[in-house]
């Protein structure tokens, strides 16, 4: 199969490479000149040359940041698709903007499929996981793609309902993450701030990844981070967040659903950005006025 790409950061380079190594052809664009000149494939030097380059029906894959990027090529592109052509978001937009942008897509003809798209920089030799929205008979035209960029032809990907239900899950699926990598960083703090015991956090890690009931594919993760790091030297205590995680605690607000650990995962990544909390010295000030209790100087 044939399929345009439109992004060539890491991620959307891999996913391109993954496809040609499944044997689909992959024709690419990026803004970044130097992004084309670095592509191992078929690189065109505007949208409308990727587009033409394409057998019709066409399918066009976005890999893009969410917002004005992934907002202005869906309307650069939606002048040069026609009728019958599938445009694919595989970005992490949120899904009330996906839903809108499925309308207006809709309205020309053209499919609008939303695929939520894990896996990271692993997926190239791993496959992704794939949360796909959309149109029944829009998805499984495009089986192909999917079955060679997930797992397995047969895991890690699938429909997951009407447009907006991808980015949707994906939402939510990066809400869970945000609890789980807390979790860790909790309690490997705990083990780390047990001085008197001389724990060694690698080799604890490398012990739960066999067997425990915590073993996951962050916890790889984070034992490879150890090893590679044991004291996190050099490293900013700065933790940033793409907005997945606030959109899925806004939702979980607009459904009256609690979810305390998702909240608070995301409450400690901005916590984390306040090098200069004038709350921290407020409380500490607090704490002097009513007990006279010593406020350490800068």
């Amino acid at each position: 199969m044939k399929l345009g790409m439109i992004g060539l950061g890491r991620m959307g380079a891999n996913m391109a490479a993954r496809l040609q190594r499944g044997g689909h052809e992959v024709v690419a664009f990026d803004a970044d000149a130097k992004a084309r000149q670095s592509f191992g494939g078929k690189a065109a030097d505007s949208l409308q040359a990727m587009v033409a380059a394409l057998p019709a029906p066409r399918a066009v894959w976005m890999m893009l940041p969410s917002g004005d990027a992934t907002e202005s090529t869906q309307a650069a592109l939606s002048a040069l698709l026609s009728a019958g052509d599938t445009l694919i978001d595989g970005g992490n937009s949120n899904y009330k903007e996906t839903q809108r942008r499925a309308r207006q897509a809709a309205a020309r003809g053209i499919d609008y499929v939303d695929c939520g798209t894990s896996g990271g920089v692993w997926g190239l030799e791993n496959g992704y996981s794939l949360m796909i929205g959309g149109d029944e008979r829009a998805v499984e035209r495009l089986r192909p793609i999917f079955e060679a960029l997930a797992p397995a032809k047969d895991r890690g990907w699938g429909r997951v309902g009407p447009s907006g239900a991808g980015h949707f899950t994906k939402m939510i699926h990066n809400g869970i993450e945000y609890g789980l990598m807390q979790a860790y960083a909790e309690g490997f703090s705990i083990l780390e701030h047990k001085k008197d015991l001389e724990l060694d956090l690698q080799g604890i890690a490398e012990i739960w990844r066999h067997g425990s009931v915590v073993r996951s594919w962050l916890l790889d993760l984070t034992a490879a981070a150890l090893k590679e790091n044991p004291a996190m030297a050099g490293i900013a205590p700065h933790v940033s967040d793409s907005g997945e995680g606030r959109w899925t605690v806004q939702e979980a607000i607009d459904l009256d659903v609690p979810a305390p650990v998702i909240t608070l995962s995301l409450l400690q990544r901005l916590r984390s950005r306040d090098d200069e909390s004038f709350a921290d010295r407020l409380l500490a000030a607090m704490r002097q006025q009513f007990g006279g209790h010593a406020i350490r100087k800068d």
